[in-house]
């Protein structure tokens, strides 16, 4: 525990890293899975809600396809291979995950694909997913293991949509600051498993799917795209997001024509709530942002911090958020806490890409609130942590940024203009140069991300 007398920046460095790591381990995705299932005989009981033990749903199923994607995937599936006895599998389950996630599991088949862009092997693997989905027959069980990511690591485009026309739509969303929940809309109406496909897909047999969240709100449309429950989104809305943001004549043609196709009632909607193909299919949210950050407050007051939290919803522009902080954090200090003060946040930011540097969200929010800090005049000893709980921010190596006190000192040493790093979305190697890079290596878990800043008013 920290002593409130006797503190300095590399006390709360590694106090940050600890109630950091604190919320990982809370969505750890073996334990979650585990939580859930059990088995007596040939009788697969499953836990329908983890805060009342008396929802189950239980039943002798001749035969469990069992099926897991998500960069929680090779977790996920190692609790089911350890807790389902392989004479109830239907055969050999698959499990689709990143490179980073990927190691081998008894009795499944372990694939790795691209994330946070879809790339061929993704493509290959869902269309492996969802042959062996169209297999199962009534009364089977499909059991589904979904963590965040799945949506990029399972491309299956609608015809004549091609992997590379997804790739370019994908790219246009991410750039332009689509929110994660504009970018499945579209997802789902590009896709044959997205939005309840796979739940149509698996029809008539019996569906069950174990959610690990990395949505805010813990949306089940939402996660990995809802691929098995009913997607009440539309065409229209798909179009909406694309032109609202001022992408739509940029987006590939065949992307254009089947939106406009599902404009006009040519093809299939995705399927709505009601639906009779939802009559057997039911889901557990086995882990969420929302837990994690129950966890790090936990770890904060172990760690001897008077906690507080800031938002556990946290969206918007990451240098807004910063920004915003650094103002909040000024009026804590403003009241004269007695002990050194956690201020505490989880959710999913955005960026909207202007330049032409490396980063991701978590580094972009870090650095930017160094700057903040120093313009807003910060006072005490402070760090602030933001990082990804799946250890990787956008498509760098890092989780994200561990600033403090000194960061733009050490930055302006080593020859780095910190504002025009930010400027030209280079936070990766701004913090690079002063050291200041989150780096957990992949986690094997992914519930959106964290932050914490930790404050003493006086530094040692």
């Amino acid at each position: 525990m920290l002593n409130p007398i006797d503190y300095s920046i590399a006390d709360l460095r590694r106090s940050a890293t600890r109630i950091f790591r604190a919320g990982v381990a809370a969505a750890d995705p073996y334990h979650a899975v585990k939580r859930c299932l059990s088995v007596n005989g040939r009788n697969l009981t499953i836990n329908l809600d983890l805060t009342d033990p008396a929802l189950i749903r239980s039943k002798p199923w001749p035969a469990v396809h069992v099926i897991a994607f998500g960069k929680g995937a090779c977790a996920m599936a190692q609790a089911a291979q350890e807790t389902i006895p392989y004479s109830l599998w239907a055969g050999p389950g698959i499990a689709v995950t990143n490179e980073e996630n990927a190691r081998p599991v008894d009795h499944f088949k372990v694939l790795a694909a691209s994330h946070p862009l879809p790339g061929q092997a993704g493509l290959e693997a869902a269309q492996l997913i969802a042959d062996r989905i169209r297999q199962a027959k009534e009364d089977e069980l499909v059991l589904i293991l979904v963590s965040g990511g799945g949506s990029a690591l399972l491309p299956l485009p609608i015809a004549p949509i091609t992997l590379d026309d997804k790739i370019a739509t994908t790219q246009l969303l991410l750039a332009c600051g689509a929110t994660i929940n504009q970018v499945n809309c579209v997802r789902k109406h590009l896709s044959l498993i997205k939005g309840g496909g796979i739940a149509r897909l698996a029809a008539p047999a019996d569906l069950h799917a174990m959610i690990l969240s990395d949505v805010l709100g813990d949306d089940l449309s939402a996660i990995a795209s809802g691929p098995t429950v009913p997607d009440d989104s539309t065409f229209s809305d798909a179009v909406h997001i694309l032109k609202a943001k001022g992408i739509w004549e940029r987006v590939p043609q065949p992307v254009q024509d089947i939106l406009i196709l599902g404009l006009h009632g040519s093809i299939p909607e995705t399927p709505k709530t009601g639906a009779p193909i939802f009559v057997n299919t039911s889901h557990t949210l086995v882990g969420s942002n929302s837990i994690s950050v129950a966890a790090i407050t936990q770890a904060s007051r172990e760690q001897g911090f008077e906690t507080i939290l800031y938002s556990d919803h946290l969206t918007g522009e990451a240098k807004d958020q910063a920004d915003s902080l650094v103002l909040f954090a000024k009026q804590q200090l403003s009241l004269n806490h007695a002990r050194p003060i956690a201020i505490l946040g989880g959710g999913e930011t955005t960026v909207t890409l202007t330049g032409t540097g490396k980063g991701g969200r978590n580094q972009e929010m870090a650095l930017a609130f160094a700057l903040a800090a120093k313009h807003h005049d910060l006072q005490g000893c402070w760090v602030f942590l933001s990082g990804g709980t799946d250890g990787r921010d956008g498509p760098t190596d890092a989780a994200g940024g561990l600033v403090d006190n000194t960061t733009l000192d050490r930055q302006h040493k080593a020859g780095i203009d910190p504002l025009a790093r930010l400027s030209d979305n280079d936070a990766y190697h701004a913090l690079q140069g002063s050291q200041d890079l989150l780096i957990t290596g992949a986690t094997g878990t992914n519930v959106a991300d964290l932050q914490v800043l930790l404050i003493a008013p006086h530094q040692r």
